[in-house]
């Protein structure tokens, strides 16, 4: 697993259309759906005329993890949902997904932090079962 201070993920042999159903089904597992799908590749085509190689942003949400999260600070709207980033490294696919812990410690409500920690075991044991798969 590699790591940044923001985000932890694994490197997978495959295109990122290769890779995404196994991702998504690693997701949910860990009680995860796809919310939104953005393709930054094509946005940056069309906006900017810009090429880069394929990049898709997947917007995650564990539902009973968002509503507790919601219920303690309804602000924390504003930083969901988890975003799990594909994107193509040559014959790779790059997962990485936000840290949550990261991300949610700008909120300052005490009981944000447990549910933080919770998303994170789910995303760490979603990118643990796609290394093992890969």
């Amino acid at each position: 697993m590699t790591t940044t201070r923001y985000t932890f993920g694994t490197r997978l042999p495959g295109s990122i259309a290769d890779v995404r159903p196994s991702v998504e089904a690693a997701l949910a597992a860990e009680g995860f759906g796809v919310l939104t799908v953005i393709d930054v590749q094509a946005t940056m085509k069309a906006k900017l005329g810009v090429e880069r190689p394929p990049f898709v942003i997947l917007g995650a949400c564990n539902p009973p993890l968002a509503h507790r999260a919601l219920e303690a600070d309804p602000s924390v709207g504003a930083l969901l949902p988890c975003n799990v980033v594909l994107r193509e490294d040559g014959p790779d696919t790059i997962v990485e997904a936000m840290d949550p812990l990261a991300v949610l410690s700008l909120v300052e409500e005490p009981a944000i932090k447990p549910i933080a920690g919770e998303a994170k075991a789910r995303l760490e044991r979603t990118i643990a079962t796609l290394e093992a798969a890969g």
